[in-house]
Formats: C-alpha cells, sequence, structure tokens
C-alpha cells in the first residue's frame, strides 16, 4: 500500500483522469487520450461489438460470449455457487471439476442470470424534474418511484432488464438496457485446486498459477443461444508491452466520494463489516470440521467470505494510512477553494460538503440498529423474508414499491425464490444462530426487537426451531405461496413466516428512516458536487463504478516492488504450478495435472498483469487485444490494487488474469475437452 502515497495527490485530484487510468463507460469512452497514449483506438464498430460480447452476472462478477453457440467464459469463482449446487456428496463437481463431453450433458445452473447491455440513454433531464422541488426526507422516495416508472416503461417483457443507473453521485442518470438470459448451464469447470491453487495465502498476489476459467451456455428456447457478436480466441497470444482493453462490470468504487463520507467507510463501515466478516469466517470454518459433507456444502460460502475479509482489509489499511488520507484532504480542499473563488458556484454547491457531513454524522446514529435488524445470512431466512414483503408490497402501485420488488425487478427475484439449489438444514440453522447472535450483540439484550424475537431462548434455540419447522425449504410450496398472493401468505402460518412477521414493521422503519435521512440527501447534495466538477473540469471524468459495464484500457505489464526494489515480471509460466506445488493444500495439483504433465508444452504462460484500471466485479471480465480477440480471463489483482477503490496508480496497480493460451492448453490436454477446444478455435481466422 505504500506505493500508493507518491502518487495519491496527482491520482486523486478532481481533474480529467490520466489516459492510463479509468473504467469508463461505453458511450463516454475516451478514445483520444487512449489514441495518444497506445497510438491506436477502438473505432465505435469495435467498441459495438465488444460491449455486445460482454456479460454480467447477476448478483456479480463478469463474463463474454466466446463462440456463437452462446458458449460463455468466467471464472470458477464466479460460477461456484452454481457448481456446489449442482454437485452431491457422491459427485462433488467442485472437487473433481465437471466436463459435458455432449450438449446433452450440458446442467442447469439453478440461480445464474447472465446480463447483456444492448443500450443506454441518458435519462438525467427526467429525474432532475422529479426531483425538483422536494424536500430532502421526501427525496428518496421521489427518485424511486421516478426510476420505477422509467424502469417499467423500458421492460417490456421478462426477457429484458431496465436499470436506471445514477453516476457521478447523483450529477447524471441512464438507463441500461439489458437482455436477460436465465436459462444457463454448466459446461466446464476445472478441480478447485487448481482454479484457486495457492489458496487464501496467494490471493490478491503475484506471481500466480491459477486455472480461474469455467464455461457455461445461455439457452434459448430450450436449444443453444446463436449470437452474432462474441469474442474470437487469440491466435499469437500477448506479450509484454501489447496494449490491451479489459471489458467487465466494476462493483463499486469511492474516488469522488467526500472526505466526510471517507472518514465514515474508515471508523464505522468498514471495522463493523470485516468484524461480522472475520467471525462468521470462523464460524463457517468451525463448521467445516462436522464432517466432509458439511465442508463440501459450505465451501463456496467460506470462499466469498474470505475473498471479502482479505479486499476489505486491504480498504482499510489504504483509508487507515495518515499520508494517503492527508492527499484525499488534499484533494477535496482543492477543489473547494476553486468552488469559492466563483460566486456563482459557490452560491449553487458550496454548501454541499458540510451538509454531507451532516448526514454522516447520522449515518454514524443510525449504522447498527439499521445494519442488525436488516442483516440476512441465511438462505432460508432472506425466502421468508421475501414472501413476506412480496405480500405488502405486490400490491401497491410500482413506484411506491421497494426497489427489489418493482416490476423490472421480479424476474431475478423470483429465479432466487424459485431455486431448485438444495438447502441443508444444519447450514442454515448454523447461519441463522448466527445472525440472531450478532443481532442480540449489536443491539443488546433488552432491544425490543431482541426480546420479542428471543424471549428466553437462546439464538441457537430459536434459529434450530425455525429451521426444523418450515415447509419454506421446498421451492414448489415457496412457489405457491407466492402465487397465492397476499392472502395465502397471510393466512399460512408457518414459523419462518411468523418470524418474520413479528419485526418486519420495524425493519421497514429503520430502512424508511435511513432512506429520507441519508440516502435522498446523499443523492441531491453529491449530485451537486458533480455538477460543481462538470463546471470546472468538463465531462472528461469517469464516474465511480456501480456494477455497469466498462472498458479500461493498458498494456501487459510487471511492476517494481516498492521497498524492495525487486522487478515483478508480467507472465507466469505453466511449469511454475509445478514447481510451486507441494502436494499440501493450498498448493496440492489435482490427479489430472500430475498426469498430464508429460503432454503439457510447460513453457506456456498461465497467468499475466496487466496496468488496466479495475475492482471487484471485474472478475470474469475478458481481456481484450487491439484487434477484438480475447487473449486473457480477469480473476484477480495484486495487493496494491485494493487501494484502487479510492484512486489509480498505474506504476503498480496491476489486473491479474489467466492467459488464453493455457486455456486452450489445459482443456486438449489435461481434460480431454477437445469439443471445447475446437469450438474456441473454429471461428478464428
Amino acid at each position: 500500500m505504500r506505493s500508493l502515497h507518491a502518487f495519491a495527490i496527482l491520482a486523486l485530484l478532481p481533474i480529467a483522469a490520466s489516459a492510463d487510468e479509468g473504467m469508463w463507460p461505453y458511450d463516454n469512452f475516451p478514445t483520444d487520450a487512449v489514441k495518444k497514449r497506445l497510438g491506436s483506438a477502438p473505432t465505435q464498430d469495435w467498441l459495438d461489438h465488444v460491449r455486445l460480447s460482454s456479460l454480467r452476472i447477476a448478483g456479480g462478477c463478469s463474463a463474454s460470449f466466446v463462440s456463437p453457440n452462446g458458449l460463455v467464459m468466467t471464472n470458477h469463482h464466479c460460477a461456484h455457487r452454481c457448481i456446489e449446487q449442482l454437485s452431491t456428496g457422491k459427485n462433488d463437481h467442485v472437487k473433481n471439476g465437471f466436463f459435458a463431453r455432449a450438449e446433452k450433458d450440458e446442467l442447469a445452473c439453478p440461480t445464474m442470470e447472465m446480463n447483456q447491455l444492448i443500450a443506454i440513454a441518458d435519462v438525467t433531464a427526467r429525474m432532475e424534474l422529479a426531483k425538483k422541488g422536494v424536500a430532502d426526507d421526501k427525496l428518496h422516495d421521489a427518485i424511486r418511484a421516478e426510476i420505477a416508472r422509467i424502469e417499467k416503461e423500458c421492460a417490456t417483457g421478462d426477457d429484458f432488464r431496465c436499470e436506471v443507473v445514477s453516476l457521478y453521485h447523483g450529477g447524471r442518470y441512464d438507463l441500461y438496457t439489458y437482455r436477460r438470459y436465465q436459462d444457463v448451464r454448466l459446461v466446464f469447470a476445472p478441480e478447485f485446486a487448481t482454479a484457486f491453487f495457492g489458496g487464501d495465502p496467494d490471493n490478491f498476489m503475484f506471481p500466480r498459477w491459477d486455472l480461474d476459467v469455467t464455461f457455461v451456455r445461455v439457452y434459448k428456447d430450450g436449444k443453444p443461444l446463436k449470437t452474432d457478436h462474441w469474442l474470437r480466441w487469440t491466435k499469437a497470444g500477448v506479450k509484454a508491452g501489447d496494449a490491451v482493453f479489459v471489458s467487465g462490470n466494476p462493483g463499486k468504487t469511492s474516488r469522488l466520494k467526500t472526505v466526510a463520507q471517507l472518514e465514515y467507510d474508515r471508523d464505522v463501515y468498514l471495522p463493523t463489516r470485516l468484524g461480522y466478516l472475520n467471525e462468521l469466517r470462523g464460524y463457517v470454518a468451525m463448521y467445516q470440521t462436522r464432517g466432509p459433507e458439511e465442508k463440501r456444502h459450505s465451501t463456496d460460502k467460506l470462499f466469498g467470505i474470505e475473498n471479502s475479509v482479505k479486499g476489505l482489509t486491504g480498504r482499510h489499511r489504504t483509508l487507515a494510512d495518515p499520508r494517503f488520507f492527508a492527499a484525499l484532504a488534499a484533494a477535496e480542499k482543492d477543489l473547494r477553494q476553486k468552488v469559492d473563488a466563483d460566486p456563482a458556484l459557490k452560491a449553487a454547491y458550496g454548501g454541499a460538503w458540510d451538509a454531507i457531513a451532516k448526514v454522516t454524522d447520522k449515518m454514524r446514529r443510525y449504522a447498527d440498529e439499521t445494519w442488525a435488524i436488516e442483516l440476512e445470512t441465511s438462505d432460508l431466512f432472506g425466502y421468508a423474508r421475501t414472501l413476506v414483503r412480496a405480500a405488502d408490497e405486490l400490491p401497491k402501485p410500482n413506484g411506491e414499491r421497494l426497489e427489489e420488488y418493482t416490476d423490472s425487478r421480479l424476474p431475478e427475484l423470483k429465479q432466487k425464490l424459485f431455486s431448485p439449489a438444495p438447502v441443508h438444514d444444519e447450514l442454515e440453522t448454523a447461519l441463522l444462530a448466527f445472525q440472531l447472535t450478532k443481532m442480540r450483540q449489536v443491539l443488546g439484550p433488552d432491544h425490543p426487537v431482541v426480546k420479542r424475537l428471543l424471549g428466553p431462548k437462546s439464538p441457537a434455540e430459536v434459529a434450530a426451531a425455525l429451521v426444523k419447522g418450515t415447509a419454506l425449504k421446498d421451492p414448489k410450496v415457496r412457489r405457491a405461496l407466492w402465487d397465492g398472493g397476499k392472502a395465502k401468505v397471510d393466512a399460512t402460518r408457518d414459523p419462518l413466516l411468523d418470524f418474520v412477521r413479528s419485526f418486519d414493521a420495524d425493519a421497514r422503519a429503520v430502512r424508511k428512516r435511513w432512506d429520507s435521512d441519508i440516502d435522498g440527501p446523499l443523492k441531491k447534495y453529491g449530485g451537486q458536487l458533480a455538477q460543481a466538477r462538470f463546471k470546472l473540469y468538463g465531462t472528461g471524468q469517469y464516474p465511480d463504478a456501480t456494477f455497469t459495464l466498462r472498458l479500461s484500457h493498458g498494456t501487459v505489464k510487471g511492476w517494481t516492488e516498492p521497498g524492495s526494489e525487486r522487478e515483478v515480471k508480467p507472465f507466469t509460466y505453466m511449469a511454475g504450478a509445478f514447481e510451486r506445488a507441494t502436494g499440501r493444500d493450498p498448493f496440492a495439483l489435482p490427479p489430472t495435472w500430475l498426469a498430464a504433465k508429460g503432454r503439457l508444452k510447460l513453457d506456456t504462460p498461465l497467468d499475466f498483469t496487466a496496468d488496466t484500471d479495475i475492482i471487484g466485479g471485474n472478475s470474469g471480465s475478458p481481456v481484450v487485444g487491439t484487434d477484438g480477440d480475447v487473449v486473457g480471463l480477469v480473476f484477480d489483482g495484486n495487493i496494491q490494487s485494493l487501494g484502487g477503490e479510492y484512486g489509480f496508480d498505474a506504476t503498480v496497480n496491476r489486473t491479474v488474469a489467466v492467459d488464453a493460451r493455457a486455456i486452450v492448453e489445459a482443456l486438449g490436454k489435461i481434460y480431454g475437452a477437445g469439443r471445447l477446444v475446437d469450438e474456441l478455435t473454429s471461428s478464428r481466422p
């Protein structure tokens, strides 16, 4: 993290971004700046093709079409939940891998949805009109209602997903229209041991030797999707210095937040979230010691927790560094001085910083209660809350519902609710007990909600009784309740439904308070600061990441490690995986690799780094060459990239990707997946 300090002020000043950084929306790509840096830039046809070849996995991660027959490439860790849901104690696809020898063997992922961005439209004028003259405490509801109207007008059927996206913290609103695909089937996944080779110790590190790849296929009307847009597989691969692009869906950055907001993240949000996740990690790790079946069906849960812990720890260390934070404060001071120096700007926007600081004071007071009461750790609890709230929300006009129950969001909500994925009673009991324990810990035993939910019983006792007694483990029961609407849900006496009902009014109240006192004002004053930046610097800035499709650019490049001055080369090779292997987890190569060693071309590049700007959510993004061919697959960043939440330092921030050449080498010579190799390579020139 120390390497960020020397560049922090330059990287974080609110001016037009330099040519070597940025997660750029496709409708505002800095073509001229890229051409100046790289010598050439994408044409509009190139941009349109790569955009339509790129995909978002609903709920997190990125992906891309890599054949005209709906074949999709993403990371193993992005598809891990599907792979685990399709596994059994006798047939563990996470441990042993999976390959569908024929199309008929491809298995439907219970909850995976792919989104393809087909259009972007500016709806800022309409949103500004809806906000005009609205009081701060009513602003969230006014924004929500107008968003619901726009999205409903756009989504003409379940095949489309429409989202109004707030950019520049409310300074601009765009309508993103996606084509939605919910019939997604597993085609190939390697063993977890090679997909996550090195485990948590190597996570966010480099050198790496991971084959973090999975292939799924999109189906339409029961047949593989025919698509005109897919990324051709590279013939030559890449070398150091080659220009590359990353097309994916970065989840969230905080590069335009005020100092007051970042202080809240540093002092409240990140410590709270890390404390919860660290406890949950230990809790799930202990659960795994109960036996091999318990370990199998909780691996995805533990993997996600550990990944989050490491990422959030890096973010917190960055914000906690006094020198780094001083650079943030200096950048804000510079912008405020520019605004104050212009009477018109000062009158319009000068009060925004102080107003946001007052909102963050309320955030500190509200955070614990809001978080604890709205917490969902158990899937079964989530099903119950969804049904109870849907019963109340769906009869309302679309614009008055909670966001997740608006018409445009229902297909994804129903896919999760009706999922046939197995429910494991022991895991659900353990997770619900943990959730109730945290609620009691945060709110205190005398809080009215805690007393009402637990009474004289322990969290473990309450959780065990609820999981044992509920019928919601059966997806048919959940579907019948949904289809029966409010009358059916209200009349059903299920212990878990009754439990959720008993404090849903309290949960709604704290959520409403947050929406009116926090969310609405932040959108108002954040939008004012965005307008100030636009007035001073134009639209040459990229917005903070919002889990929408972005394009970043850079070159294949290593770096010099700060302090030690150690040069880190940009490539690792397949031979290195065998040299790194110890035969013990997490450095144990699976038997398939050991058996195939003599057949492999061991000098094949396995992983590489590039100075492209990415963040969490970019996992599964294709790395594309200037010719539009896929040359790699993003699966991680180096440890310095964790500071990318708040700024980008091109000297050390690196994307880590699987090399396309290693993917084909492994498919053909380790896994015997000839039909997949043929599909990937047959369409290339």
